[in-house]
């Protein structure tokens, strides 16, 4: 069973690559940022429905990705979800489960995709903030955190590029302790800066 799900991951996500390459002419610049190993959360800018496709197909890992739950209604996402193995969130509440299943996945050494700003064009809602939960995952988990920015105007026949940054660099706490919410809040403004760089300086600036 674990095979024909592998195969099939592998099927789903090309045919999603030569779609996003023909039909959004997808551009990719720092794939060679993303860790070739160990337990990675992926966590980029949110602003349309395109964005978790994006990134699934073209980090070149397998990733579950944190997304709320409604979206399981949808025929097509929800059996996206059961393809990749999707933890499904429920929104405005704090979802415990959907938590230890992150943690649990990641400290098995594997990836987890999920959008920081909790909503799509989060931080124009959240005055600025991101949400701490990509921030205690990684902090509890010891998993990289892989800034990415999501650049186009996501219209057919449009450039969309997606842009991996560097993982942060969170060796400063790594011997905590005691996980607070001070902490969380810095790592949290860490990974927006990287995000807001990615997701909005120039590409030209980017590849080098």
């Amino acid at each position: 069973m674990e095979i024909l799900k592998k195969i099939g991951r592998v099927i789903v996500r090309n045919a999603i690559y030569i779609y996003c390459k023909i039909v959004y002419k997808l551009q990719i610049i720092g794939k060679e940022n993303v860790p070739k190993e160990d337990a990675v959360l992926f966590c980029g800018n949110h602003r349309t429905y395109l964005d978790p496709p994006l990134i699934v197909v073209t980090a070149g890992r397998h990733m579950r990705f944190m997304a709320k739950e409604e979206l399981a209604k949808n025929k097509f996402l929800a059996f996206l979800g059961v393809v990749f193995e999707a933890i499904y969130v429920k929104r405005d509440s704090k979802d415990i489960t959907a938590m230890k299943e992150a943690l649990k996945t990641l400290k098995n050494g594997g990836c987890i995709g999920l959008f920081p700003e909790g909503t799509r064009n989060g931080l124009e809602k959240n005055h600025g903030k991101l949400k701490n939960g990509a921030a205690y995952l990684a902090l509890k988990t010891g998993a990289k955190i892989v800034p990415i920015g999501i650049q186009g105007d996501s219209k057919p026949f449009h450039k969309s590029i997606i842009v991996y940054g560097k993982p942060l660099d969170l060796s400063k706490y790594k011997d905590l302790k005691k996980i607070d919410e001070q902490v969380e809040d810095e790592v949290s403004e860490l990974l927006k800066n990287e995000i807001v760089r990615l997701s909005t300086e120039d590409i030209n600036k980017l590849k080098n």
